[in-house]
């Protein structure tokens, strides 16, 4: 199927075969320029194509390069590094949410090739997670950051994440690190289809979100806000337990922004542990039928939205998400905007690996952590050993055919290299008061059983 060297990399690192081939197949060079021309409004090509641009900052995201300086001194870009700067700061907002979209719909066209996504929780509806990240401060680089002494912020991002692909869907960016996730909203409607079930903390328990979901037949499952205004319809019925604690629930009745009053449920979990905030319930709004979904469901379904949140720690622990020295909100979205593309093209390879080693349980023994290691430290010598033109035929494959080629190169991977470390439970801290007061021990005496000179 490959070439010689090709093939001695693909049974040898066919993790790294196989992102190289993903970056070929959804970011080729050709059709990503194509792509930027009929999506960007303002800004133009010079001398910086748009595709040099991306694969010179995942080089930075992937950790393959330690900065934009660094990375810049290893590509051929026929542009000074000011220039470069200066194309980053000019990235248009919506042509970094575009990208995502548009490398999610790619990558869910590949995973639904391969048979690869998880069962629904709630068959015949598509669960959403949405969730908000505020960038952290960036260096005070500008001008106008050198004399500021508080933490600049750079932007800020609503992120809608499918569990069941495991891919960012879409992005909703900001450069206002101060706006308010519930500013964002309206933009977040426009993702909104029929059958939907969003689920989100209560930062976005907005009536006007509610109604404007439910309008559009589709679903919520999401927190209450205490400032909520809710009519009781009914007492609290008991109607199961869930991994959380006893769930209640309730028929209430809610008003629209427009006046119009419709019910729906309030589901009550009395949690057994209480949250880091110190609260014992957790109280949901959701226009899922009874029918549709029992009480204990929805509860669950909930308490699996944490998974957004392990997806914000997977993007700072794996990838470089978010590049302090990019004070530019616009290079700061961008850099975090192909952070996500990266998450998405390793959702693509978790998938063919579930596909391919089915009696293995990948989503919980696959280190992401080691797998990204493995890649970042052979990218570099795949991408000078294979000629370009070995890539050409994965380019062009269409979904189904290029689906089979990650199969092929998943089942080269050797699982056990890639396994995870479990620890055990954290024990608590063992006071240091021996030899308190001295500025050092001998170890070699401590060990040897012998008291230490003090």
């Amino acid at each position: 199927m490959f070439g010689e060297i090709l093939q001695k990399f693909a049974e040898k690192s066919p993790a790294t075969v196989m992102v190289r081939a993903l970056l070929e197949q959804v970011l080729n060079p050709e059709k990503l320029d194509r792509w930027f021309e009929t999506t960007r409004q303002t800004q133009y090509t010079r001398n910086i194509l748009f595709s040099s641009l991306v694969g010179l900052m995942l080089q930075v995201v992937c950790k393959t390069q330690a900065s934009v300086h660094a990375a810049y001194r290893n590509v051929n870009i026929g542009a000074s590094i000011a220039a470069v700067y200066g194309k980053l700061r000019g990235v248009e907002l919506t042509t970094s949410e575009a990208l995502v979209a548009d490398v999610a719909r790619q990558a869910r066209e590949l995973i639904h090739a391969m048979n690869g996504a998880r069962p629904s929780l709630l068959p015949g509806y598509r669960l959403k997670y949405l969730d908000g990240n505020c960038l952290a401060a960036s260096e005070h680089r500008l001008q106008v950051l050198r004399e500021t002494a508080a933490g600049p912020l750079p932007g800020k991002s609503l992120v809608v994440f499918d569990p069941q692909l495991d891919l960012a869907i879409a992005t909703v960016l900001c450069e206002d690190g101060h706006t308010q996730e519930r500013a964002l909203l309206d933009a977040v409607l426009d993702t909104v289809d029929a059958n939907d079930v969003w689920i989100a903390d209560r930062h976005f328990c907005v009536s006007n979100f509610l109604f404007e979901i439910h309008r559009r037949h589709a679903f919520f499952i999401i927190r209450q806000h205490g400032n909520l205004s809710i009519k009781p319809l009914e007492k609290f019925k008991f109607v199961g337990k869930s991994v959380s604690g006893d769930v209640y629930d309730q028929a209430v009745q809610l008003t629209s922004p427009s006046g119009q009053t419709w019910s729906l449920r309030r589901i009550t979990v009395k949690l057994k542990t209480p949250t880091r905030d110190g609260e014992t319930r957790l109280v949901l709004l959701t226009n899922l039928p009874a029918a549709v979904a029992d009480a204990v469901t929805i509860a669950d379904a909930y308490r699996l939205r944490w998974g957004i949140e392990t997806v914000f720690q997977k993007l700072e622990k794996h990838f470089n998400s978010e590049i302090t020295t990019l004070g530019y909100p616009p290079a700061a979205l961008f850099a975090f905007s192909l952070a996500l593309v990266a998450f998405n093209l390793y959702a693509v390879v978790m998938a063919a690996l579930r596909v391919a080693h089915p009696t293995q349980e990948v989503d919980q023994t696959v280190s992401q952590f080691y797998l990204a290691n493995e890649i970042a430290t052979t990218m570099t010598g795949l991408t000078i050993a294979v000629p370009e033109h070995e890539w050409e035929p994965l380019a062009h494959a269409t979904p189904e055919q290029f689906a089979g080629y990650l199969l092929i190169l998943a089942r080269y991977v050797d699982l056990h290299k890639l396994r995870k470390t479990p620890r055990g439970p954290k024990k608590p801290p063992t006071p240091r008061t021996k030899y308190k007061g001295h500025p050092h021990v001998s170890t070699a005496k401590l060990l040897a059983g012998v008291e230490p000179d003090t």
